[in-house]
């Protein structure tokens, strides 16, 4: 049963709905670009800071939406940089935009689920990677767009996939411009599950509910525990911020661009 709470709702970014002790939070599509909005991210921070103060919600399940287009968006959104429609520091706000959600995913005192389906960029994909569990649907795909501009994936993916799979492997995927299947992502460990899409979000719901019984203060427990080994991320964040404002200022990047668009 759906119970109304003040922080059900609909925003720009994103719309909100409590389950029982669990949060829902659906984003909507063109993220890239509501990403860039300061008073979207304002709204999205503080939502997130409300739910960190409700005693009565355990689990947080992020659906991302299934209206991406992948490596179009990506492009698309740096082809706006590039041609000055969305003004000059649009990608260091995202950048920024991107550092705080993933930091306050990792710090947040619920256990968070993931959930995901159609083509995945590295920047969404290690969204997820900052969360607990990660379930994406069998159509899944995960691509990478990062080399054509010249670019480095966005949000961690070095720190993340290094801790998953090791410096080596986190070198052949970060330098891959091959998609990878959900069925190979599951088998690397960058997700938990694989689920028709018919029923991903009724399976995302029934694993927040396998959390929500469990008792808050051994969730909470856990996901201090294991986040230790992420005190170093902030520091990751703003190196990759560094290289990746360093690229995007370069000739080879302008060149890059020059020749895509």
């Amino acid at each position: 049963m759906i119970g109304m709470t003040p922080l059900d709702g609909d925003y720009e970014f994103f719309s909100a709905e409590t389950v029982e002790d669990i949060i829902l939070l659906r984003f909507k599509e063109n993220l890239l670009v509501r990403a860039t909005d300061l008073d979207t991210q304002d709204t999205l921070f503080n939502f997130i800071g409300r739910i960190s103060s409700q005693v009565d919600i355990k689990v947080v399940v992020i659906i991302n939406s299934p209206q991406k287009t992948g490596c179009e968006e990506y492009m698309e959104f740096y082809r706006k940089v590039y041609e000055s429609k969305f003004g000059e520091y649009a990608t260091e706000r995202l950048y920024n935009s991107i550092d705080q959600f993933i930091l306050k995913i990792v710090n947040l005192n619920k256990i968070v689920v993931h959930v995901d389906s159609g083509k995945v960029i590295p920047l969404f994909m290690n969204i997820s990677l900052a969360c607990d569990y990660r379930i994406v649907s069998e159509n899944t795909v995960f691509q990478n767009p990062c080399l054509e501009l010249g670019l480095v994936p966005k949000g961690g993916s070095g720190f993340f996939l290094s801790k998953i799979l090791g410096r080596t492997k986190a070198y052949e995927i970060m330098l891959s411009d091959k998609d990878m299947s959900a069925q190979e992502a599951l088998k690397l460990g960058i997700v938990n599950e694989v689920v028709p899409l018919e029923k991903l979000e009724e399976i995302s719901l029934d694993r927040a509910r396998g959390f929500a019984r469990k008792p808050a203060s051994t969730l909470q427990g856990v996901k201090r525990l294991l986040g230790f080994s992420l005190k170093d991320l902030q520091d990751y964040l703003n190196l990759e911020n560094e290289v990746l404002i360093r690229i995007t200022k370069s000739f080879e990047f302008n060149k890059n661009v020059t020749n895509i668009f």
